[in-house]
């Protein structure tokens, strides 16, 4: 089987919640994603404005939104939250592209994994959206080795600055 090229360049990875914001990162070779920070939700102009800053230093190529669909596929209210925030994002940080990914059990996962690693229920709440979004993000990374493309759909922006939901 042919290697799969996979293209060089920092991601960034968010887990975005009602009440905070997990930020991961990936290695420039694309590897390896580890966890950034935790925001904690505000105004979403303020909010974007720190995520674009991180995507800028980081001189990120893409952005990977997880997606929380229902366990079905369904996008219920939480996806609409997240398409609306991701497409305020996408615009912010143009021409840097921001892809949403299916993000399916990624906060239990993470809550499960620190439950294992010894931390207590309050200090995860601390750390579990960071440990989420490098699930997302590294599932992601994954993905693209695998297969030699992007995982998951752009969210499109136009010339006039309005934003196409896919």
């Amino acid at each position: 089987m042919p290697e799969v090229q996979v293209r060089r360049g920092v991601r960034i990875g968010l887990d975005i919640g009602t009440v905070r914001i997990g930020v991961a990162r990936s290695d420039p070779s694309g590897l390896l994603a580890t966890p950034v920070a935790t925001l904690q939700r505000s105004r979403r102009e303020d909010q974007v404005a720190e995520i674009t800053e991180i995507v800028r230093e980081a001189e990120a190529i893409e952005v990977v939104v997880g997606l929380p669909r229902s366990l079905s596929g369904a996008e219920g209210r939480a996806a609409q939250e997240v398409l609306a925030y991701a497409s305020t994002l996408a615009h912010a940080v143009r021409p840097v592209p921001v892809r949403l990914v299916d993000e399916r059990l990624t906060t239990v996962t993470a809550h499960q994994a620190l439950t294992r690693s010894g931390r207590s229920g309050r200090t995860q709440r601390q750390v579990v959206d960071q440990v989420a979004a490098v699930l997302i993000l590294q599932n992601a990374l994954d993905t693209e080795r695998s297969t030699g493309s992007p995982a998951g759909e752009p969210i499109e922006t136009d010339r006039g600055g309005e934003e196409e939901i896919p």
